[in-house]
């Protein structure tokens, strides 16, 4: 695996900008592969490198919460881009997202895993396991649950917080990584159009959450 980003690098990235998240979620899920999530908690900082996503794409997709039209709880959904949307699920987890498209226009995509880069030991703690051998350090984040417990994101703490604001504690960046070999197959965990290939991995990476089911024609 490449060198990790030393703090003072990823400090010195500005957010990802909102244009960045002002299109289709198909078309933004595999340019965030690579980029850096994180979140600043005054003198310490939390990075990881994302490594796996699922688009979802609005009304017209009924796995999405936005399949049944524009509601409290999914708002955030509705635009405008770049906005962090939280729900909680299963009685036990958060898992974050991020909006996209126009203003008005649903569209999210969810972050199922991260490679851990920056503040390994704060996370652990967060998550209260050990990260001291590779197994414990794969499961620090690799689902998005673990991901979200890992970062310390809950709905009232972080839904509609501003990934494209510099002054926000929750930022999205660009450290220069570039991603060797992009991988797309059918999302998991749900059972709504569960055949749509909208889950986007990096290839072989270790942090990739449940099975990559590689296969010739999903990759490029």
């Amino acid at each position: 695996m490449p060198a990790s980003p030393t703090e003072k690098t990823i400090r010195s990235q500005a957010p990802l900008p909102r244009e960045f998240y002002n299109r289709d979620p198909r078309e933004v899920s595999p340019d965030l592969l690579g980029k850096v999530l994180v979140r600043r908690a005054g003198r310490k900082l939390l990075a990881a490198r994302i490594v796996e996503v699922e688009a979802y794409l609005g009304e017209n997709d009924p796995a999405a919460h936005s399949a049944v039209g524009r509601t409290p709880r999914n708002a955030v959904m509705f635009g405008p881009p770049g906005f962090a949307y939280v729900y909680f699920i299963y009685g036990n987890h958060y898992c974050l997202n991020v909006s996209c498209l126009p203003e008005g226009s649903a569209g999210a995509i969810l972050f199922r895993a991260a490679e851990p880069l920056l503040g390994i030991e704060a996370m652990a703690a967060a998550r209260g396991v050990a990260a001291d051998t590779p197994r414990g350090l794969r499961n620090l984040t690799s689902g998005p649950g673990r991901l979200a417990g890992a970062f310390g994101i809950t709905r009232s703490r972080d839904n509609g917080k501003d990934f494209a604001d510099p002054q926000s504690d929750l930022l999205i960046v660009d450290d220069g990584y570039r991603v060797p070999e992009i991988v797309t197959t059918a999302r998991i965990g749900i059972t709504k159009a569960a055949e749509l290939p909208l889950r986007y991995l990096i290839a072989g990476n270790p942090f990739v959450s449940g099975a990559a089911r590689l296969r010739p024609a999903d990759s490029r």
